[in-house]
């Protein structure tokens, strides 16, 4: 399950790079990729649990969820160092989202009201604004593709599209129920090319992603990424929650690198 650029677990982990390299939680995204899955490797009953995790979340117009990540960056040497940070997300269908990103490094909120969209740096009073398209999957893939954004367990936007890299599962497998931040849930295994991964789904009528867990198996120290992951059913989604008010102190800068990857913030 590699976190791509919105691709899905495809599933939700494909590398380890989340707003890239930039904000300390990179995630693995599941994305497609094309390659034979053996059929014997694949249990239909966890790849159905998958679907149905994927339909209902298609059918959230509007929640919040707080996601709560670890992931190993490895040194120069092979030594694994876990950093830790948490990403809160507001979403409004079809045309309004918020992300607030919190990790041990950076801290960014992205911003997008159907029409712009503008990645704000707090500690750093820097902000960047951009035209965007129409609706929140298209900003996504904008946000991926050309300004090279990858989102922290971006899969809960691919799930349940064409997208959601089921397709591109070698192997698949229920391990067993499980107790999640007092929800009882079904972890199920998956395995796609260079991604081992785990997701840990709601029982009963709305199955939703209570857990993930991420291994890049392409690298030697096979580096992971799991997340406990909340949800707000009933949140607030007004406007307000999406617009960008510059605070007094904030300079307005170009949409690129400086703003996202910087190195250094007061404190750091």
């Amino acid at each position: 399950m590699k976190q791509k650029p919105l691709g899905t677990v495809t599933l939700v982990v494909r590398r380890a790079t989340v707003i890239a390299a930039s904000l300390a939680m990179a995630v693995p995204v599941l994305h497609s990729q094309s390659s034979a899955a053996p059929s014997k490797k694949i249990d239909p009953v966890a790849v159905d649990a998958l679907r149905k995790m994927g339909a209902n979340l298609r059918t959230l117009k509007s929640f919040a969820v707080k996601v709560n990540g670890a992931k190993d960056e490895v040194m120069a040497d092979g030594q694994k160092i876990q950093l830790s940070g948490t990403v809160k997300y507001v979403v409004r269908s079809p045309d309004k989202f918020r992300a607030d990103i919190q990790t041990d490094r950076k801290q960014r909120t992205i911003l997008y009201d159907g029409r712009t969209l503008t990645l704000y740096a707090p500690r750093m009073h820097y902000f960047a604004t951009v035209e965007a398209p129409p609706t929140v999957g298209e900003m996504l893939d904008v946000v991926r593709d050309k300004y090279g954004v990858e989102l922290p367990v971006a899969d809960l936007f691919l799930w349940g599209t064409e997208r959601d890299g089921v397709k591109e599962l070698t192997a698949a497998r229920y391990v067993g129920p499980a107790i999640i931040e007092g929800a009882q849930t079904d972890q199920y295994a998956f395995r796609q090319k260079d991604t081992d991964w785990q997701v840990w789904i709601e029982r009963g009528s709305n199955p939703l992603p209570r857990k993930l867990v991420i291994t890049t198996t392409n690298e030697p120290t096979q580096p992971q990424y799991a997340a406990t992951i909340t949800w707000n059913l009933a949140a607030s989604t007004e406007d307000g929650i999406f617009a960008f008010v510059p605070p007094k102190d904030a300079a307005k800068i170009a949409w690129s690198s400086t703003i996202m990857f910087a190195s250094k913030e007061p404190g750091n």
